[in-house]
């Protein structure tokens, strides 16, 4: 099965549209106010609305209130949702939108256990941060840190760019990658050049 690439942390439409010239399968967008990628619910509604058909859209939001949540979905029609905090798998799940759990890889005991909470999630994304701590570090961890056959589909985030996503792609059996600063010229704003290698990294390991 082919690998699903996602960008995340779009600011613009310019990048949006860049990364779906390249083939990307889903763009993300941060509403979490401490990020350097963070967008308003009014830019994301703005960039969406430039997208071309089935391209899937992706609200991040790190241990937000219910409010905000509601509030964000009230102005942007997103696809899926994104939690990367300490949200609650009723939280979670509350919103009539289908969901992604990010964990964090760094210092986890027991990932089943923790991940197994989430029983209505399409899939569990694995970052290098740890557990309930913001991503986008850039960095990457070992591979061989990710479950076996696990129940549901596996995002692989963290440190991901267009010189070792091949090996990503050879090395794990995940479902999907995510990729932000992996893919960007500075913070937030995206180089199309490297998303353009990076698909092609992609798309060469799978001919």
């Amino acid at each position: 099965m082919s690998k699903r690439v996602k960008i995340c942390g779009i600011t613009s439409a310019t990048d949006a549209l860049n990364a779906c010239d390249a083939g990307v399968d889903a763009l993300g967008f941060v509403f979490y106010e401490k990020s350097s990628r963070y967008v308003t619910p009014e830019q994301a509604a703005d960039i969406c609305q430039t997208l071309p058909p089935f391209v899937t859209t992706v609200g991040l939001f790190m241990n937000a209130d219910q409010q905000q949540v509601e509030d964000t979905l009230s102005v942007v029609s997103l696809d899926l949702l994104q939690f990367h905090g300490h949200e609650t798998p009723d939280f979670c799940q509350s919103f009539d939108r289908p969901y992604i759990k990010a964990v964090g890889i760094n210092g986890m005991e027991d990932f089943a256990k923790y991940a197994d909470q989430y029983t209505d999630a399409l899939g569990i994304l694995i970052d290098s941060h740890a557990l309930g701590k913001a991503g986008g570090t850039g960095e990457t961890f070992d591979w061989k840190l990710l479950p076996k056959n696990y129940s549901k589909p596996i995002i692989l985030a963290g440190g991901l760019n267009p010189d070792n996503v091949a090996d990503a792609c050879k090395e794990t059996s995940v479902y999907a990658l995510d990729l932000s600063s992996g893919v960007e010229s500075s913070p937030g704003i995206k180089s199309k050049a490297k998303i353009d290698a990076l698909m092609r990294e992609v798309k060469h390991v799978e001919s």
